[in-house]
């Protein structure tokens, strides 16, 4: 990570790509993540210059921050793909200053966003709820699938919110995320997910429970609560 602290007031786009140009001279492969914080849009010319770049100020262990940090980073998805992420910063999984129900929202709505899963507490002293988040491979592998595409809004209303991204093998991830204070019934259908008609599986990434649909797809979702489905 090439960060921005100190950096004299020199040009962004003039420093990392000298600093592109400096790694690439080694031959040897190495992640470049860009750290400016989003202050001169790196979205917007930072895909041939490196791998990662933060779109937003630092995060912190709290709800709004990391609800603040979502609603600007899930914006950005056409900037984003197999090589070049939009990075809304590290996890704040474990660090004891959210729930759990907020902390399976904050993983999951980075891993429907492509985000790099950086994880930002100390493992050593993880809780189990704190692990079972973590090593959700269901929930991983949405945020590692090859076809590379960040999700996007497909609905957004009164704080509901329904996120697709579209998966490599034909199947589609559905994220109801309830950013209220109270539980509410989030729906979408398989048609405005880009769904072929007919009978689908969902599978709750988060509770494992199998169901079909032949349309509607809906959840009760708790305050703060998200909901994700793999959908085939």
């Amino acid at each position: 990570m090439y960060d921005n602290c100190n950096n004299q007031g020199q040009d962004a786009k003039k420093r990392y790509t000298a600093m592109r140009d400096a790694l690439a001279a080694t031959g040897r492969p190495i992640l470049y993540s860009i750290c400016e914080w989003g202050q001169n849009q790196p979205w917007t010319w930072a895909a041939p210059v490196g791998n990662s770049w933060r779109t937003t100020g630092d995060i912190n262990d709290s709800y709004s921050k990391m609800l603040s940090i979502y609603k600007a980073n899930i914006k950005l998805g056409k900037y984003a793909g197999p090589g070049h992420w939009n990075d809304p910063d590290m996890l704040e999984v474990g660090n004891g200053k959210m729930s759990d129900t907020e902390y399976r929202s904050h993983f999951t709505l980075w891993a429907m966003m492509a985000a790099p899963l950086l994880i930002g507490s100390d493992i050593r002293k993880a809780s189990s709820a704190t692990l079972t988040i973590l090593r959700n491979a269901d929930v991983v592998a949405l945020d590692q699938d090859t076809k590379g595409v960040q999700g996007n809004e497909i609905s957004s209303s009164n704080g509901l919110h329904v996120i697709r991204k579209p998966l490599a093998n034909g199947d589609t991830a559905v994220a109801l995320f309830n950013e209220t204070d109270k539980t509410a019934k989030i729906s979408t259908t398989l048609s405005a997910i880009g769904a072929p008609a007919g009978t689908r599986t969902l599978t709750d990434l988060w509770s494992k429970a199998k169901s079909t649909t032949t349309g509607t797809i809906s959840a009760s979702v708790p305050a703060h609560g998200t909901v994700v489905y793999r959908v085939r």
